[in-house]
């Protein structure tokens, strides 16, 4: 999709701050795709083990933008903006829940190829002894 011009832009975001219901419903299709370049930039700064994704991102941050009565966005420029600050407040509160003790945010992460296994693999004798179960 190609950016829509800023003039464009900037009346859709007038109309949605005037509460016109169809200019936000018009809103997110012609700027989802920098939103989502924007999300995945977002995310690519935070630790390894993130489970939200540019896609949940962008639509947490819309609705959080799109929900206030009246955002005040003069532009495109001053909408990105709003939208940067969404989306870092919804990544610092994933953070904040998941460092949670009731989230294991008290547990220390460990690779299962460093993990000691709690049983030992099956012996020989299991293994002969199946062989001979499947033969019968």
């Amino acid at each position: 999709m190609t950016p829509q011009p800023d003039a464009e832009i900037t009346r859709v975001l007038q109309a949605v701050g005037r509460g016109d219901r169809q200019a936000a419903e018009d809103l997110l299709p012609l700027l989802y795709d920098e939103l989502r370049r924007l999300a995945g930039s977002k995310l690519a700064h935070e630790p390894p083990g993130q489970t939200l994704q540019p896609t949940a991102l962008v639509h947490e941050a819309y609705l959080r933008l799109v929900g206030t009565e009246d955002p005040g966005w003069e532009n495109r420029g001053h909408f990105f903006a709003a939208a940067a600050r969404a989306m870092r407040r919804i990544l610092v509160e994933a953070a904040r829940r998941k460092a949670r003790p009731k989230r294991g945010g008290d547990r220390e992460r460990v690779d299962l190829e460093d993990a000691d296994m709690a049983i030992e693999p099956p012996g020989e004798d299991l293994v002969a002894l199946d062989e001979a179960l499947s033969r019968m």
